[in-house]
């Protein structure tokens, strides 16, 4: 059970992460200095604030993964925004609040 302000337990990725993170790819590639041909969501976990933190965990080929920090924002101020990235990580890695 998720503390109260903390972050959920991680499950399979939807069609609904996969979408954040193809909105936010360019962004990440620019922050690693890579291009990645492949970039699929596959867990993630999230943690409500004052909007939402999504931590995504994103296959990205070759056998490594990356991990993100995503924040989408209240319908007052909505859109997305990069927060972290975690890059060198491999599919055993779990993904977790950071």
């Amino acid at each position: 059970m998720p503390i109260c302000g903390g972050a959920k337990e991680p499950e399979a990725a939807t069609e609904e992460i996969q979408a954040i993170c193809d909105e936010v790819k360019a962004e990440v590639e620019e922050q690693a200095g890579v291009k990645y041909e492949t970039f699929r969501a596959t867990t993630f976990s999230s943690q409500v604030v004052a909007g939402t933190n999504y931590f995504i965990k994103v296959d990205v080929g070759g056998e490594k993964f990356v991990h993100l920090r995503v924040f989408k924002g209240l319908p007052h101020a909505p859109g997305l925004k990069v927060s972290a990235v975690q890059l060198d990580k491999g599919k055993e890695d779990p993904i977790g609040y950071f």
